[in-house]
């Protein structure tokens, strides 16, 4: 596969760009896999990369039923940040964020990693209190985030109206080394490198059984016909439920939507992330100039993918009165995403009841930020059985009432 380069491009624009192959290839499905995952979205494909480049496993097959990164990756705002509470949760999202530093060059494909900083908002005191406490967490956690006064709020964002009637700013929790990245990019980086080691990435595949004997798992049955394999991983998102089910085992978790929406481009006026928590919104500024704007999930179950007009009227006049000036912006598109949901908001990365079938779901509201960490982890825990980036994160803690609660970082929608 050719290397990108600025001599490649350069190379290319003198014949008309027709050198150029493709970043990943259509193969049939083989009848066998060492290790089938199910999912080509952004968690998927960094498990089979890292399975690929961290313990040589390459016969191994991503299957999707839709397109490539058509799910959740392709329907988030990209925030990136790793200022959780919790130990295990800290060190899984710092690892990623550590990872996404450094992507671009790793898989030779720009995915437009972007540092510009994430701020948290505290608009009351209890807020203020409980950002002071992660500050100190994470300074023994060896992560570099600090408070910062309302001052200085406005002055890495003056666009916001810090003398809010309602909320004001009385301060925030400031991480320097957050922002955003590429959600697309992120997907297709991982699935090019991923084809480039021999891997299968086969989409428009739907799995519609998980083959089983004597409680292991031995393939699945698919659209395209049966496909058996040593190991699987189920990497799914808001279908987890659907999935396990037909593995045989049920998971703690529901399935939620989560809006989102962009406004017409702008010139560049923010040039931070910022997270309001208490009035249920976040914001930030793309390449192209649109507002990327986010707020909760829905307060229902459901599988829809098109967004709702009360929610995002909700999320925008919220937002208003701490930015004025989006008032009098358009709405350009809008959009829901699936999100799979877990009692305490964090994560499972687990061996599951069914002998050698593993599953990584419940990433919540959090999971863009998250997915090379996750692949990492979840490469070590199919390849060795055991990754202590994994540890906490199994199905049995809630049955030992281990409960990772980060309900405050992740409750919201980032």
């Amino acid at each position: 596969m050719k290397r990108y380069s600025a001599f490649a491009v350069a190379r290319e624009a003198f014949r008309y760009h027709t050198g150029w192959g493709r970043a990943w290839g259509k193969p049939k499905p083989k009848s066998r896999y060492d290790v089938v995952i199910v999912g080509a979205g952004g968690h998927g494909l960094a498990t089979a990369y890292y399975l690929g480049k961290n313990f040589g496993i390459t016969n191994v097959a991503i299957i999707e039923k839709g397109w490539l990164g058509g799910g959740n990756t392709g329907r988030n705002t990209t925030i990136i940040r790793s200022n959780y509470l919790q130990d295990p949760s800290a060190a899984l999202y710092e690892k990623a964020r550590s990872l996404y530093e450094d992507l671009s060059q790793d898989l030779n494909y720009n995915v437009m990693f972007s540092p510009r900083g994430v701020m948290m908002l505290a608009q009351t005191e209890h807020e203020l209190r409980g950002y002071q406490r992660t500050v100190h967490a994470n300074r023994l956690q060896g992560i570099d985030t600090e408070m910062i006064s309302p001052r200085e709020v406005k002055r890495l964002c003056p666009i916001m109206n810090i003398d809010g009637p309602r909320y004001p700013v009385l301060g925030a929790l400031w991480q320097a080394r957050g922002g955003t990245a590429r959600h697309d990019a992120v997907a297709w980086g991982y699935a090019r490198a991923c084809s480039e080691m021999g891997m299968d990435i086969i989409q428009q595949c739907e799995v519609t059984a998980v083959r089983r004997e004597g409680g292991r798992v031995t393939g699945v049955d698919t659209t395209l016909g049966e496909i058996a394999c040593d190991k699987l991983g189920i990497v799914v998102a808001g279908h987890s439920g659907v999935m396990a089910e037909k593995a045989g085992f049920r998971l703690p978790l529901e399935s939620v939507s989560l809006q989102a929406l962009v406004s017409e481009p702008i010139k560049p006026c923010m040039d931070v992330v910022v997270m309001a928590n208490t009035v249920h919104g976040y914001m930030s500024q793309s390449d192209k100039g649109e507002m990327v704007i986010g707020g909760g999930t829905d307060g229902y179950i459901n599988y829809a993918q098109r967004g709702s007009y009360q929610h995002i009227e909700e999320t925008v006049r919220a937002l208003v009165e701490t930015f004025p000036m989006i008032s009098r912006l358009k709405m350009l598109r809008q959009w829901a995403g699936i999100v799979d949901v877990t009692g305490d908001r964090s994560p499972i990365l687990s061996k599951t009841p069914l002998d050698g079938c593993f599953i990584n779901c419940g990433w919540g509201t959090g999971g863009f930020k998250a997915i090379p960490g996750s692949g990492w982890g979840f490469a070590e825990l199919m390849a060795k059985g055991y990754s202590p980036l994994t540890e906490e994160f199994g199905l049995n803690r809630f049955r030992e009432g281990r409960f990772i609660d980060e309900s405050v970082a992740a409750g919201v929608a980032h």
